[in-house]
């Protein structure tokens, strides 16, 4: 590899995307025979991975990524549907002000739960169990260490769902029926199981972790979980402005929560 001292134009290694004046490279592959040949979600696992996913991890994977695209006026759409009402020429920023909300509570759960269960497994002794008790177990001890260091257990509870998110048994069933029900969905699933002995009162799995434990079991980096569900909620987004050309209803948010407005004096 050349070095700017040496006087040559220094290299930038990539194993992405490279293009010359009469042809583009993806992957070591000619972009235009992949187009039409290769699905978005599949390119999505292989540019991460840089290897081309099975077919049975592309269902799971893209069943992950419907799983998040869109849950209605969530604080994302809301977010990216007053952005555009302030500024309809600027799509990007409308649909970056959403993204900008994807943190702990929406979104970002499906990294934190990911790496609650990754680390889980890897202090767990060896081999992994063999039964529910033996997971219920596992997921006992992990959901009280984890609350006992002042940290709320991802992917447990939904502001709506208050008896279960529909998506989970859904993925699971996918996962399962593709072979790919692995150690951190076993996890999952017990926490599910034991919510109720370990923290007091009974709490659904939400789908979110489900899709942080189904991604964790493909293999993906834990640390790019989020980005996932980033790209998922980005094709919501775009939906979501789409309607509001349609129909828009940003105007009405604004005015209510003007309308709303009560001064209250600062002073004690």
């Amino acid at each position: 590899m050349s070095t700017p001292d040496d006087g040559a134009r220094p290299d930038y290694p990539t194993s992405l995307g490279v293009a010359t004046p009469t042809e583009i490279r993806l992957l070591g592959e000619d972009l235009t025979g992949l187009m039409g040949t290769v699905g978005f979600g599949e390119l999505a696992f292989w540019l991460v991975t840089l290897r081309r996913p099975t077919p049975s991890e592309t269902r799971v994977f893209e069943a992950c990524l419907v799983a998040l695209a869109d849950h209605g006026f969530t604080p994302t759409a809301i977010a990216a549907r007053l952005t555009y009402l302030s500024a309809p020429e600027s799509l990007q920023g409308a649909i970056a002000a959403g993204l900008l909300g994807g943190g702990s509570r929406f979104l970002g759960v499906t990294e934190d739960t990911g790496a609650f269960l990754a680390e889980a497994l890897g202090n767990a002794r060896a081999p992994l169990p063999r039964s529910d008790d033996g997971w219920d177990a596992l997921a006992l001890d992990a959901v009280r260490t984890y609350r006992a260091s002042g940290r709320k257990v991802p992917g447990l509870g939904h502001h709506l769902h208050k008896e279960q998110d529909p998506r989970v048994p859904r993925l699971l069933e996918i996962a399962d029926e593709e072979g790919l029900r692995g150690p951190h969905l076993r996890l999952f699933e017990a926490v599910g199981r034991v919510s109720e002995q370990a923290v007091g009162r009974r709490l659904p799995l939400n789908g979110a972790g489900a899709v942080g434990a189904a991604l964790a079991d493909l293999g993906l980096p834990i640390e790019l979980l989020r980005g996932f569900a980033l790209l998922a909620r980005t094709a919501g987004l775009l939906g979501q402005l789409a309607e509001e050309r349609r129909s828009p209803v940003a105007g009405q948010v604004f005015a209510a929560v003007e309308g709303g407005a009560v001064y209250v004096d600062p002073r004690p």
